[in-house]
């Protein structure tokens, strides 16, 4: 071993396994997290499928030989990304570690929980595996950008939630005061949900003002509906314009710990010192 690949305390097979499993700056590494992302996609339509009765009856057999040959690709990467970094248990605990396990605990313990009366305790475990989802926020390169301009953001749209809860506080109890209990407002809470409601635009039109008053107070906060959805949009959009061009992130993992997010020409790890 050389001296770098003594520091890192790995053998050239796991530096190998790190570099295809962890990076996707190299052909390997990129061909790697393609078929990875396929795998995901595929495993994910197979659960929704299988939710189908209709499918579930004519195919059940098949989705349930496919589950198990993603379990067996996902058990394999789950197992690969242990054994090539340093300290595993950094992964084992970490976010993505805790979801990776959850994507194929749940087929496991299919073989254990078996019998007409543990079946639907069964279907709950198996409901985890659409967890697999969030395994995908890995690989958005773009991510890290998006995360911190919401973290930027964050006491600028804490303020405006506030404003926005007391707007629909008054709102909803001034339409509780206008509108009479044979209209549907017949609480403070109810009329406050239906503010929220008519606020961000759905409407539902289960509950609908009728006096003129409370119509043209209805008008008013649908207005200030448009306006309220586009502020945050602008003050995240502000945040990315900021962030985006200095935001230059590396897709390199830390050989020790696996966090990811170091900046392009870093040469440690941020997170725990070790060399990059």
């Amino acid at each position: 071993l050389n001296e770098s690949e003594q520091k890192k305390g790995l053998k050239p097979w796991q530096l190998k396994i790190h570099e295809i499993i962890y990076e996707a700056d190299t052909f390997y590494g990129k061909l790697f997290d393609v078929a990875l992302l396929i795998a995901i996609m595929l495993s994910i339509v197979a659960v929704m499928l299988e939710s189908v009765p209709s499918i579930q009856l004519k195919h059940g057999e098949e989705l349930r030989v496919i589950e198990y040959v993603f379990t067996a690709f996902f058990t394999l990467e789950y197992f690969f990304r242990i054994i090539s970094i340093k300290k595993p248990l950094k992964y084992v605990f970490s976010f993505y570690g805790i979801i990776d396990l959850l994507s194929i605990l749940p087929t496991y313990l299919g073989f254990f929980f078996s019998g007409y009366h543990q079946l639907s305790v069964l279907r709950a475990f198996r409901l985890i595996r659409v967890f697999r989802v969030f395994k995908l926020g890995r690989y958005l390169s773009q991510g890290a950008v998006i995360g911190e301009a919401l973290k930027a953001s964050r006491p600028k749209i804490i303020v405006f939630l506030l404003v926005v809860m007391v707007l629909c506080l008054v709102c909803g109890t001034s339409m509780y005061l206008i509108e009479s209990p044979e209209s549907g407002f017949t609480s403070i809470p109810r009329s406050i949900y239906w503010t929220i409601v008519t606020l961000t635009t759905v409407g539902y039109g289960d509950i609908s003002p009728q006096t003129p008053l409370g119509q043209t107070l209805a008008s008013i906060i649908m207005i200030m509906g448009y306006v309220i959805i586009a502020v945050p949009t602008g003050i995240v959009g502000v945040e990315l314009s900021k962030n985006a061009p200095d935001h230059m992130l590396s897709t390199q993992a830390c050989p020790s710990c696996s966090r990811e997010g170091h900046d392009k020409d870093a040469k440690h790890c941020k997170y725990c010192g070790e060399e990059l």
